[in-house]
């Protein structure tokens, strides 16, 4: 049964790294040779399979990661991180931090990717965590909360965005009633997750690498202008593609500009460019500390990268292996609500596979022919299918290799912590679904 194959090969794969402590990129790729086995992948055919996950994950991750690892070692280099986190400090105090992520990281992450965000907020909270002296959990957890709820739940974000697409919905209604459900449930569960006795037991260190040992003086700082207009810039680039694509389908010269500039990619690489010259020349660094931060960003990067591809050649034998297949005609007979339905099939597929991306288009085609049956409003149902698409991250989810890389866990502390919050996340998720389809059944939406 290809379930009872998924479940063994998360069981060896948490033996080889907790026991034996083998290298995450090790015991990720030897897991998902021996699953392709067991599931029939030729032989000869493997290490393409494997090749094709690696090349697909880091070839969507990369880019973002790296440059954007790049940014934030030179604003930490710099002092930029360190003067946003003191302002930080001085509008909320000690005790408003986590609600000032929480605030920033949901305002940032309605048009950004959870990759891209991240990479831009977590070095104002390693320097947070510095400078308070707190645990790095209670100050970043709230952080990939509030991201993981945005990125999960709403459009324009991938998957959101997907389903939308197959099940006719519309983009910007689906976006309006999904904030009334992600809001309150990111902010309830980015407060109280930090605070629960399992995960305040737990004090990592921030990792080696990502943020500047070094404390400055306030002289020595670039101004909170400055600091806070490099940090945004990519935020207004890929907002402003975000938008454009949302309100016109107009294929004029300006809006494939709009297109090209607000590409994660490439707003992260102009945002580089302008944080060198900010921080570098303009405050009298020279262009080899500058490059020296670059440096030493893409070396603490590396591991990260290659267990975070190691995690997208696992999904993709599983996804080869016929797993999303075999779950798609077990499904497709149960004969129960539509927003269940949806939803379950998109968590089942979320812990086989691994991808919320991948989890998500299976189910919309799972559930597509429901849809116009129904009588509910599509933009329910893409909601319905998003929220089931965040429960169960684990070691099968790139997502989950990043968050535990960063936040410096042990396999067990990153199950303990992610694995819970998007689980509960997704079933508050559900109930806030079927609460706000009766809501508008009232209203006659």
């Amino acid at each position: 049964m290809p379930l009872v194959v998924v479940g063994i090969s998360v069981l060896v794969l948490l033996l080889l790294m907790t026991r034996l402590r083998l290298n995450g990129f090790a015991a990720l790729l030897l897991v998902a040779v021996c699953v392709a086995v067991v599931r029939g992948i030729p032989v000869a055919e493997i290490p393409d399979v494997l090749s094709e996950g690696i090349g697909g994950q880091i070839g969507d991750t990369m880019l973002t990661i790296g440059l954007g690892a790049m940014v934030g070692r030179v604003m930490g280099d710099s002092g930029a991180a360190q003067r946003i986190a003191a302002r930080l400090l001085a509008v909320c105090g000690p005790r408003g931090v986590q609600v000032a992520m929480v605030l920033t990281a949901m305002l940032i992450g309605v048009t950004m990717f959870y990759e891209v965000a991240f990479v831009i907020i977590v070095p104002v909270a390693f320097t947070l965590v510095r400078v308070t002296r707190s645990n790095l959990l209670w100050v970043g957890l709230p952080m990939s909360i509030a991201l993981s709820t945005m990125h999960s739940f709403l459009p324009p974000h991938p998957g959101p965005t997907a389903v939308a697409s197959a099940f006719h919905a519309s983009v910007g209604l689906t976006l309006f009633y999904g904030l009334f459900i992600a809001v309150p449930i990111g902010v309830l569960i980015a407060l109280v997750w930090p605070r629960l006795p399992f995960v305040r037991a737990m004090n990592p260190s921030v990792p080696k690498g990502l943020v500047s040992e070094r404390v400055f003086e306030d002289e020595e700082m670039p101004g909170t202008a400055w600091s806070l207009a490099v940090a945004l810039l990519p935020v207004v680039l890929i907002a402003g593609a975000a938008v454009t694509d949302m309100v016109t389908s107009a294929r004029t010269p300006v809006v494939h500009v709009v297109e090209f500039v607000g590409s994660a990619p490439v707003a992260l690489l102009l945002t580089l460019l302008v944080a060198i010259w900010a921080f570098g020349p303009r405050m009298g660094r020279s262009l080899d500390e500058v490059a020296a931060s670059c440096r030493g960003a893409a070396q603490a990067m590396a591991m990260i990268l290659l267990v975070i591809g190691a995690g997208g050649a696992f999904k993709q034998v599983l996804v080869d292996g016929g797993i999303s297949d075999y779950i798609k005609d077990v499904t497709e007979g149960w004969s129960i609500s539509p927003i269940i339905l949806a939803w379950l099939v998109a968590v089942i597929l979320r812990v086989a596979l691994g991808s919320a991306t991948v989890a998500v288009v299976t189910a919309s085609g799972v559930v597509l022919p429901l849809v116009a049956g129904s009588g509910i409003a599509p933009e329910i149902m893409v909601l319905a299918v998003s929220c089931g698409s965040i429960a169960f991250s684990h070691v099968n989810d790139p997502g989950f290799w990043m968050f535990k890389e960063y936040f410096n866990l042990s396999v067990i502390e990153a199950i303990k912590v992610r694995t819970s919050y998007t689980t509960v996340l997704a079933v508050l998720g559900l109930g806030g679904v079927l609460l706000l389809e009766r809501a508008l059944n009232a209203l006659n939406l």
